[in-house]
């Protein structure tokens, strides 16, 4: 299952891979700040997936009070009229609410309703719900356990960031920035830089951890489960989840596109050292594995020199081939003599030399600008929807 903040997003999930998509609304969702949908844009949205035969699941995890209540109503009931295949809530009332007022519609339990024993698991399951999004803060042992004693489908984080509050649940940009994460406007206020202030030293700050990028004593590494799917899913998981609709298209395609290729591989071949290699393209806080094997070691919860931005930047769309021609939508400026490489399902990840541009009237240009429509030779295989990335 891969992240949709966007319409973009969504196409780009779908054409590398994922099998489901999850999305929102910006008022009912916790990534408020992700881009997100309008009732009608969602209702394309959902269309759109069902056509490529895929699954797509709406988000209604907020924490909701009182003056919630009402908005929320309507907008479950409105969803009655989309069909998207399930909603994703965090607050029992909620799960209510659906019963009520969209009782056709399946309910998968978010991880924010910090799902971490069995018995918890078999609650949600008298009360209906079709899938639980479990804890980040399980072992897979746990993770066994549940899955002996529920029948429902089950679901785990894979690979994106992890929030340093328990199951999501922070108050950090709430006292810090007044927006409360809770209704899906977190500012990452833990991932900015920290110092230790002492009392009887006013004005004197002393770093915590440092390096060049200074004090980050709050921020987790990044997730990245890529190299254990198969213990995940000898566990009974049956959904893997990407973190990120807040994140670009270009990390969307390629850890999509990554986790597509190791799932696909699971029963037939070796771990393939090219995936974390392509991870790592993407910026990202350094890799962890949670709390699947145990306990965080303390070396998680701070940037080291593992840490790295990302090394190829998304250039461009290809909107459509024909022969060895494809018509490109760019993202950023590209000019003839460029590098660039192709994120292609055909599986052309090769480098390539730009010797030639094109505009709408045919002539030959030097540059061409972020938003221009632009013909480019491609190498065979390049198909409609691959991203055309260039290094930083």
């Amino acid at each position: 299952m891969s992240p949709a903040g966007t319409m973009g997003k969504l196409r780009a999930a779908l054409h590398y891979g994922a099998d489901a998509v999850y999305l929102g609304l910006t008022g009912f969702s916790l990534r408020a700040k992700a881009g997100n949908f309008t009732l009608d844009t969602l209702r394309d949205a959902i269309t759109l997936v069902h056509e490529a035969n895929k699954r797509a699941y709406v988000t209604i995890n907020i924490f909701p009070h009182n003056t919630d209540i009402a908005p929320i109503e309507g907008h479950i009931t409105a969803l009655n009229d989309l069909h998207p295949d399930a909603v994703i809530v965090s607050d029992i009332g909620v799960f209510d609410m659906i019963k009520t007022f969209a009782p056709e519609i399946p309910i998968h339990v978010s991880t924010q309703a910090n799902i971490t024993n069995y018995r918890s698991a078999r609650m949600w399951e008298r009360l209906g719900a079709k899938r639980l999004v479990l804890s980040r803060e399980l072992t897979i042992d746990e993770i066994r356990r549940i899955r002996d004693a529920v029948s429902i489908e089950l679901e785990c984080f894979v690979h994106g960031s992890i929030c340093l509050s328990y199951s999501g649940r922070c108050y950090l940009s709430s006292f810090l920035a007044n927006r409360g994460a809770n209704k899906g406007l977190c500012t990452n206020s833990c991932r900015w830089s920290y110092q230790l202030v002492e009392e009887k030293r006013p004005g004197e700050s002393m770093p915590v951890y440092e390096d060049n990028r200074g004090a980050y004593i709050l921020s987790p590494r990044d997730l990245c489960m890529v190299e254990h799917l198969d213990k995940l899913a000898g566990a009974g998981v049956d959904s893997f989840k990407i973190e990120g609709r807040t994140k670009g298209i270009n990390y969307v395609s390629g850890v999509t596109k990554i986790y597509r290729d190791a799932i696909d591989a699971l029963a037939a071949a070796p771990l393939n050292s090219a995936w974390l290699k392509e991870l790592e393209m993407f910026s990202n806080r350094g890799f962890t594995t949670g709390m699947y094997f145990g306990r965080h070691p303390d070396s998680d919860y701070s940037y080291d020199e593992t840490h790295a931005p990302a090394t190829y930047a998304i250039a461009g769309v290809v909107k459509g081939v024909t022969g060895s021609t494809a018509t490109v939508l760019l993202k950023g400026n590209l000019a003839v003599g460029d590098e660039v490489a192709f994120l292609s399902t055909a599986a052309h990840n090769g480098s390539y030399i730009i010797n030639e541009l094109r505009d709408a009237e045919g002539q030959i240009s030097g540059i061409a600008h972020n938003e221009d429509i632009v013909f480019m030779e491609v190498p065979e295989g390049v198909k409609k929807n691959d991203i055309i990335r260039r290094r930083v």
